[in-house]
C-alpha cells in the first residue's frame, strides 16, 4: 500500500492550521501577569467560582488528593489556585509551587526539542529513523505472539518507520506487550542503571504492531524521539532540555530528577482502585520514587519529567505565542503550524473524533461536538492525572494537575474543561 502523507488540516480542522493569521496579530505576552479581575481578561468571577466549588469538594471528600489550576487568557492569569494535600497523612497542604509528576506531558517538550533540530536542518520528517538509529533498519510486523514463550511470528513491514510516524504515533510501536516485558522495556520510568539509548536500541529490534502509518497506536514513540534528540544534538536529553528550553523559558523547577533541595516540594503519589474506593499511598515504588531515587540516568522523553504547573504554563504560552516567551524564541511560528496540523489522515485518536499532529492531540469539529471548547484546541495529559490545553481562538491556556494512579475518574479533566469554558464572557 502506497504511503500518502496525511496533511488534511484544511479539510478537517477548517483552516490551514490551528495557528492562524488572526492569532498572529494578537498580543504575545512574554511574562505572565495577573488580571486585575477576571472580567478584565474576559472571564466571569462568579462563574469561575464553580471551579473552586468542584475542586474543594473533590479534595475534601477524597475523590482526588489535591489539585492545582492555572488559567491564563492573553497572558493574564485569571485562576491559579491549589487545593488539598501534597501529603494526606501529615496534612501537608499542596501549594502553587508544588512539584508534580507530569508523565506524558513530557512528550510535547520532547517533540518541540526535536522540531528545534528540524529547524536547523538536521533531518526531514519523512526520513527513515534508521538513518539515525541503525537498529531500526528493516522492521518486522507481528503476525502472532506465542503466549507460552512470548515469541512472535512476523513478516517484513511494508516500509520503514519515519520520524513523522514517531511524532504522530503511527509507527506501530505500542506501550507494551509480552515481548516488551520479556525484553525489559520500561514503560514510563526506570530506577535501573540504563540509558534511554540502550533501551531504544533493544526496542528497535522488536517487531511492531502494524505497518508504519496504517494506524494510530499510542506508545513509546516519543521515548525513541528523545534518544533521536540526543543523537542529532550530541547532548544528553536532560542537558538539551535545560539549555535549549527550560532556561530560556524560565522553567526553573522542571527536571527528570529533582535536586535534593527540591525533593520536599514533590507531592506524594496516591491511588484508588475504583471511584468509590479510598485514596491510598501508592506502593508502586518506581512511580512513587523515580524523581529522586534509583540510578537517575534514564531520561524518558515520553514520560520522565516532573515540575510545577506554572513552569509548564510558560511552555504552553510559548506555543500559543507562536514560539516565543520570556524574550526568547524557541520555535518559528510556521513550525507550530506544522505541529498542530493533522498528521494521521482519516484515523482518529481512539474514540474522541480528534486528530493528532506532531506531538499534540488536535480537537476537530467532530471532537468539539462531544465537549465544550473550540475546534483547533490542542494539548495532551499525563498518566498521573495532569492535563493541559491550548486554545488559539480564545488566546487561552488552561492546566490542571493532581497526582494519582490508578485514578478511575478521567472525567475530572473533562469537568474542569467545561468549567473553564462556561466562565468565558
Amino acid at each position: 500500500m502506497k504511503f500518502i502523507r496525511p496533511f488534511l488540516c484544511a479539510l478537517i480542522l477548517g483552516s490551514a492550521s490551528v495557528f492562524n493569521a488572526a492569532h498572529a496579530q494578537q498580543l504575545k505576552p512574554q511574562k505572565f501577569t495577573y488580571a486585575a479581575k477576571p472580567e478584565a481578561a474576559g472571564f466571569s468571577a462568579l462563574r469561575l467560582a464553580r471551579v473552586d466549588a468542584m475542586l474543594k469538594k473533590y479534595t475534601h471528600n477524597g475523590t482526588m488528593p489535591n489539585a492545582v489550576t492555572f488559567i491564563a487568557k492573553n497572558g493574564k492569569i485569571v485562576h491559579f489556585k491549589s487545593y488539598g494535600y501534597s501529603n494526606i497523612e501529615s496534612k501537608t497542604l499542596v501549594n502553587n509551587n508544588s512539584i508534580f509528576r507530569i508523565a506524558s506531558q513530557t512528550k510535547a517538550i520532547t517533540s518541540v526539542a526535536l522540531m528545534m533540530l528540524y529547524e536547523e536542518g538536521k533531518f526531514l520528517l519523512d526520513d527513515p529513523v534508521s538513518s539515525y538509529i541503525p537498529e531500526f533498519k528493516n522492521p518486522q510486523v507481528i503476525v502472532a505472539i506465542n503466549d507460552k514463550d512470548s515469541t512472535a511470528s512476523t513478516r517484513p513491514a511494508k516500509r520503514e518507520i519515519t520520524v513523522r510516524d514517531l511524532l504522530s504515533h503511527t509507527s506501530g510501536i505500542p506501550y507494551g506487550n509480552k515481548m516488551y516485558a520479556k525484553a525489559k522495556i520500561p514503560g514510563v520510568n526506570s530506577l535501573e542503571n540504563e540509558t534511554i539509548g540502550s533501551v531504544v536500541k533493544r526496542l528497535a529490534k522488536l517487531p511492531i504492531s502494524h505497518d508504519p502509518g496504517e494506524a494510530y497506536t499510542y506508545g513509546l514513540n516519543t521515548d525513541v524521539l528523545g534518544y533521536l534528540v540526543e543523537v542529532l544534538s550530541g547532548m544528553p536529553l536532560d542537558k538539551y532540555f535545560k539549555t535549549k528550553i527550560f532556561d530560556p523559558l524560565g522553567m526553573a523547577d522542571t527536571y527528570f530528577y529533582l535536586p535534593p533541595n527540591k525533593k520536599s516540594r514533590l507531592v506524594n503519589l496516591y491511588g484508588k482502585d475504583s471511584l468509590n474506593a479510598p485514596l491510598v499511598f501508592s506502593t508502586n515504588i518506581a512511580n512513587q520514587t523515580y524523581p529522586y531515587s534509583g540510578a537517575k540516568v534514564y531520561f524518558s522523553g515520553g514520560a520522565g519529567l516532573v515540575g510545577p504547573i506554572e513552569d509548564y504554563a510558560k511552555f504552553c504560552q510559548m506555543l500559543l505565542n507562536g514560539g516565543t516567551f520570556n524574550g526568547n524564541q524557541i520555535l518559528g511560528r510556521k513550525t507550530i503550524e506544522l505541529m498542530t496540523c493533522n498528521q494521521i489522515g482519516e484515523k482518529e485518536v481512539w474514540d474522541t473524533g480528534n486528530k493528532f499532529g506532531l506531538g499534540f492531540e488536535i480537537t476537530t469539529e467532530k471532537g468539539n461536538a462531544k465537549q465544550m471548547g473550540n475546534t483547533g484546541v490542542y494539548g495532551w495529559g499525563g498518566m498521573y492525572a495532569t492535563d493541559y490545553k491550548i486554545d488559539p481562538k480564545e488566546n487561552l491556556i488552561f492546566l490542571i494537575y493532581t497526582n494519582a494512579n490508578p485514578f478511575p475518574n478521567p472525567d475530572i479533566n473533562k469537568r474542569y474543561r467545561g468549567l473553564v469554558y462556561q466562565a468565558l464572557k
